[in-house]
């Protein structure tokens, strides 16, 4: 893979003087992908590519000295624990992480109290667990900004990196992108992207099984914010057809975490047509298609859970094949740093004046 020449993909009228260009979002909370306007969206991304040329050239300032930053992590990560943590050191805050078991959430506590329990100690909050019902609550009693690291419905967090990321990569406008995500559509993985994608006026496919497309809910909102935006949105079963033309092939991992073995081959058979293999990059149309993964990814054999994949079904890879995943159209470890950005931006954009 080609390494990263982020020098290249700075906007146009990006400043480089120490200043920062007011977002307007002291105080917010990013609990889910439509808690953010288009320019509030397109002002972090502008804010995330900043920092991100501060960082590489060693003139970072940091903004948030004496700031304190819970980190709550119900569910297990490597992108989003380390992006906050880093993101949060490297503008002088401090850190406290709470893992799995190590708070009081939902057993000995409700959620209510906690918030407020966190918010006199805490200048922020992070939340990375399983109802999107648990963030809101953090959110509407803290008093302080949350921001959602993962629930089962949005992942905001992530889709600000996807959207800096294809904006790096891009040529034209980020308007003018076009990109397919491609398997299991039903996540909180797709739900954010395609609404994101219908907010900021892109055009977006969704290729996956009809029993696996995203909630009606989900595609109301989209078509709704699509009908301002100018957004063109495609939900469909047919792969080949949705990746015609597309800039960005985006797909994500097919057994979420604590899946039965014995759902496997099921899920696995209903999804093999929406492999990103060498035929779906052909089928594009595109030589300069890139492609996308919010990891971890199924492309080898090199995982205890590969190996027993591997073991049940005879298959080496599942959602992308290691020939995609490691050619020169991959872009999933710019990817993975600019987590790392976004999430500074984010922090920087709701916790400073």
């Amino acid at each position: 893979m080609s390494s990263r020449n982020w020098t290249a993909f700075q906007p146009e009228g990006h400043r480089t003087d120490g200043d920062l260009k007011m977002t307007g979002l002291t105080g917010r909370s990013l609990l889910k992908d439509t808690d953010l306007t288009k320019p509030e969206f397109v002002s972090v991304l502008d804010l995330a590519a900043q920092l991100r040329q501060e960082k590489h050239a060693g003139k970072e300032g940091p903004r948030l000295v004496g700031r304190n930053i819970a980190l709550i992590f119900e569910k297990t990560s490597t992108r989003t624990r380390t992006a906050f943590d880093v993101a949060a050191h490297d503008q002088g805050a401090q850190t406290t992480y709470l893992g799995p078991g190590e708070t009081q959430i939902g057993e000995k506590e409700s959620i209510r109290d906690t918030a407020r329990v966190l918010a006199r100690i805490f200048d922020g909050i992070e939340y990375r667990g399983g109802a999107q019902s648990n963030v809101e609550e953090l959110g509407a009693h803290s008093g302080v900004p949350v921001w959602n690291g993962l629930t089962d419905r949005w992942h905001p967090t992530q889709t600000l990196a996807d959207m800096l990321t294809m904006r790096d990569h891009c040529t034209g406008p980020l308007e003018a992108v076009s990109f397919c995500y491609l398997g299991d559509a039903r996540n909180n993985m797709a739900n954010s992207l395609l609404v994101t994608g219908a907010m900021l006026g892109l055009d977006v496919r969704v290729a996956a099984p009809e029993s696996l497309w995203p909630d009606a809910d989900i595609r109301s909102i989209a078509d709704h914010l699509a009908s301002s935006s100018g957004a063109r949105l495609t939900v469909t079963e047919d792969a080949r057809d949705a990746v015609s033309g597309v800039d960005f092939l985006y797909t994500d991992v097919w057994l979420s975490m604590g899946e039965p073995a014995e759902a496997w081959d099921e899920r696995i058979n209903l999804l093999l047509p929406y492999q990103v293999n060498a035929a779906i990059v052909e089928a594009t149309g595109n030589p300069s298609v890139k492609f996308l993964h919010c990891l971890p990814a199924f492309h080898d054999v090199e995982t205890g859970l590969a190996q027993r994949i591997h073991a049940k079904t005879g298959l080496s890879a599942l959602e992308v094949t290691n020939d995609v995943f490691e050619s020169r159209a991959s872009i999933v470890f710019d990817q993975a740093e600019n987590r790392m950005h976004t999430i500074k931006a984010l922090m920087v954009a709701t916790l400073t004046d």
